[in-house]
């Protein structure tokens, strides 16, 4: 639904998250699940998925990588096997430690930090500051002056986001950029026609194959050898 390279990388990334579940025992993303069942209690508590929508996000991460990077990516990927364990999960909430970790993957694929990582960061603060706007209390009549109150927002954000949203707090933020899908590279209209043609191909290898045995079996079957052979005694007119 959302090109063939977006959805290989969501499946691969759902055998991440697979990876990590059995683990550790609990899925990814249950902060932001408690989020949600917290604001179900508090009275007029309005709930906002601020994160900029995946399809945006994988289609621009894709279009930044090469064809080499995006093998390794994906090699990568299928391969995790590395065991985590809940202290791993711990010693991540350390700043220094965490700083180096985003620093190691800048390092190893700098473009897909940028558009996963930074350009995340401009659009959470962006969402944030739209939803920290003063609240402007109903007036009486025209005349009476505006008031404002200040709105109470939690922003329950992923770690890595943290230093990203403080850095980008006090700037004019515009998210019209960052927002546009960038077309498909040449790379990647090539590898999209090599999976189809690949995959229509063994197709039509397999309906060969198996139309081809259905016939030998049918025909070495007696009562069709008898009926070929009454067929061919049949004299012709």
């Amino acid at each position: 639904q959302n090109g063939v390279m977006s959805g290989l990388m969501q499946m691969l990334l759902l055998k991440v998250s697979a990876h990590i579940t059995e683990q550790l025992g609990m899925a990814p993303g249950g902060e932001f699940r408690e989020a949600f069942k917290e604001a179900s209690k508090v009275p007029f508590c309005k709930f906002h998925l601020g994160d900029r929508p995946i399809p945006v996000t994988f289609k621009r991460a894709i279009a930044a990588l090469s064809f080499w990077q995006k093998v390794k990516l994906a090699w990568g990927l299928c391969f995790l096997s590395d065991p985590i364990s809940k202290d791993d999960v711990e010693k991540c909430k350390q700043k220094d430690l965490l700083e180096q970790m985003m620093a190691e993957m800048i390092g190893e694929f700098p473009d897909l930090h940028r558009t996963i990582v930074s350009e995340r960061d401009i659009y959470l603060t962006y969402m944030l500051k739209q939803a920290a706007k003063q609240i402007e209390l109903p007036r009486a009549s025209e005349n009476e002056p505006r008031k404002y109150i200040p709105a109470v927002v939690v922003g329950v954000v992923g770690m890595g986001h943290v230093p990203g949203i403080e850095k980008n707090w006090n700037s004019d933020l515009k998210i019209q950029e960052i927002m546009s899908v960038p077309p498909p590279s040449a790379s990647s209209k090539i590898f999209k026609f090599v999976l189809k043609a690949t995959v229509l191909g063994l197709l039509g290898y397999g309906c060969y194959r198996i139309g081809h045995r259905t016939v030998q079996f049918v025909l070495s079957m007696p009562a069709t050898q008898t009926y070929l052979q009454r067929l061919a005694e049949v004299p012709q007119l």
